[in-house]
């Protein structure tokens, strides 16, 4: 069985107050190219479809000729929620959706749904596992321990029944501890989203979505596709691709990565002014990619970013880099956010401020105050 794992569609995303629709438009076709050319079996979406929890009517529109599309190859389709996803508007509709072979996870209620899909050789089952915090799970749970991402997580798979004999594919949209990220990916501060590769010992594949760049966890069948476009000049670097997966019989899985071209490419420049604006430096170049451009000169160009954008007609942001920028003092932090958990965070301060300590109580009180800020922030 052949299928395509793809994730973070992120559709109706703006950056840097861009729309990335017509982008959007333009990769789901080259997506739809490569499932035909390559006579896939079906098509995995491993969450994040949209960049907000009420999408815009372009964003739903365009998704919805996307698996029209996709339908009329007689293709399933199998489509779990992730963080920027709202699981109830996901769901909706989708026991009537069944009946054409598009599958969408349900908002978690204790048990994650699993999906048969039959080729020469068996079944394939395929299990849809939304994107879970703690919160989500206790509510099912109450009476076990769940303080953790990792603990919600190993809870839902403890009540999935996996027959190990046969082949067995996951769907999840969580960070899993080792991976790699961006700036342009929503994770909590202090690495409490981690959660251990381990837990996804019992599958021959893992479909991961929520980090936009294409990597591999540890094995090389736990793997996120990463994004099909650029939403960030972090990720500039990137080669954007979706996952090619063959499975043969039982733990055999070939992968290869079909490598996805843009319409407009997300770059960054840097020089002076005149440089950049020579033409034999630019005219081989796409002018209508996304573009960062940093200065070099050391005095401020009048009116620098439109006569810039005369050129780059898509540029998004300018800056400096000269004596001036570089000697600007800087308030330096003397941690990275990234490596502290919230609560320790608060704990410091609360010590600063009152001059003693937290007790537990107080700890586990704000512990579920940030959990509640994150959900309401969603």
């Amino acid at each position: 069985m052949k299928f395509l794992h793809l994730s973070d569609l992120h559709l109706g995303k703006r950056v840097i107050e861009f729309s990335m629709l017509e982008d959007q438009k333009y990769i789901l076709n080259e997506i739809i190219k490569i499932a035909d050319s390559q006579k896939t079996d079906a098509v995995l979406i491993a969450g994040d479809v949209y960049d907000k929890g009420i999408p815009p009517l372009e964003a739903v529109s365009l998704f919805d000729d996307f698996l029209n599309r996709l339908v009329e190859r007689n293709l399933p389709v199998l489509i779990i929620s992730g963080n920027h996803d709202s699981p109830e508007r996901i769901s909706f509709g989708s026991n009537l959706m069944k009946k054409s072979g598009v599958y969408f996870s349900s908002v978690y209620n204790g048990n994650i749904e699993k999906i048969i899909l039959n080729d020469d050789i068996g079944p394939v089952n395929f299990y849809l596992l939304p994107y879970l915090k703690p919160s989500y799970v206790r509510q099912c749970f109450a009476e076990e321990k769940i303080d953790s991402f990792n603990d919600a997580v190993k809870m839902a798979l403890s009540k999935v029944d996996v027959d190990k004999s046969q082949r067995n594919v996951l769907l999840a949209h969580q960070f899993v501890t080792g991976a790699s990220t961006c700036e342009s990916e929503e994770l909590y501060v202090g690495g409490s989203e981690n959660i251990d590769a381990s837990l996804f010992d019992d599958f021959d594949y893992v479909a991961l979505g929520h980090l936009h760049g294409p990597q591999k966890i540890i094995k090389e069948n736990v793997r996120y596709c990463g994004s099909p476009l650029k939403y960030s000049f972090s990720e500039c670097s990137q080669k954007k691709s979706v996952c090619l997966v063959e499975l043969g019989k039982k733990s055999e899985v070939k992968i290869d990565l079909q490598e996805l071209k843009p319409l407009r490419d997300m770059r960054e420049i840097k020089g002076s002014y005149d440089d950049i604006m020579l033409k034999k430096n630019y005219e081989n170049t796409n002018v209508e990619d996304y573009i960062h451009v940093t200065l070099t000169d050391e005095q401020d160009v009048p009116e620098g970013f439109g006569k810039i954008r005369s050129v780059y007609i898509n540029l998004m942001k300018l800056d400096y880099d000269n004596a001036r920028t570089r000697n600007n003092n800087e308030i330096e932090t003397k941690f990275d956010a990234k490596q502290i958990k919230p609560t320790d965070l608060f704990e410091g301060f609360f010590e600063l401020q009152n001059n003693k300590k937290m007790d537990e109580e107080q700890k586990s009180f704000i512990d579920s105050l940030i959990e509640e800020i994150w959900e309401e922030e969603k």
